[in-house]
């Protein structure tokens, strides 16, 4: 038995959950996801919690048994919590702002890259040099910190570029340091 598929999912209060044939969908406060079930795995309401299971020992019911219970967990923390990821610019002159639904980046090019928000996602700039990605669905907002951190990888000698916020950067030595 899979050690996260057996696990039960809690519902929180003003979440609801409606399951389909081979759908489910999460309504809370934030907005709506939805998400098709695969086959031979089922998920049942009980007692204001969701329980998956699988129909059978396949490998491939076994490998989306906790995949499964993993996605709709990642939908009801989506719908009440939101998710978000934080993203710092290091290097001089570097900074970032909002315009518009666009995230506007100064990072060193001769002009300046801008990336539009797709639907559910928002931009914040809390300074010039930090980016806030909020969205309820976690994939997406996963997706787009790494487009944004794509466009100027953090590079290993001076450590300029963008860069999750707690990401270490390994530096190396430049030609003085190798004598």
């Amino acid at each position: 038995m899979s050690r996260i598929g057996k696990q039960p999912i809690d519902i929180p209060a003003g979440v609801e959950i409606n399951l389909g044939e081979k759908t489910i969908t999460a309504k809370g406060s934030r907005g709506t996801l939805e998400r098709t079930i695969p086959s031979g795995i089922t998920i049942a309401q009980e007692n204001g919690r969701l329980l998956v299971t699988r129909a059978s020992d396949m490998k491939d019911h076994r490998s989306l048994h906790g995949l499964t219970r993993a996605l709709v967990a990642n939908m009801v923390n989506g719908v009440s919590q939101g998710f978000e990821k934080k993203l710092d610019l290091v290097g001089t002159g570097y900074r970032a702002s909002v315009q518009n639904k666009k995230l506007v980046l100064v990072v060193g090019y001769s002009h300046p890259v801008e990336i539009t928000a797709p639907e559910g996602i928002e931009f914040e700039t809390p300074t010039a040099t930090k980016i806030v990605v909020k969205g309820i669905d976690k994939e997406k907002v996963g997706n787009i910190a790494a487009s944004i951190r794509e466009v100027h990888k953090p590079e290993p000698y001076k450590g300029k570029g963008i860069k999750y916020e707690n990401e270490v950067i390994r530096r190396k030595a430049g030609k003085a340091g190798k004598k």
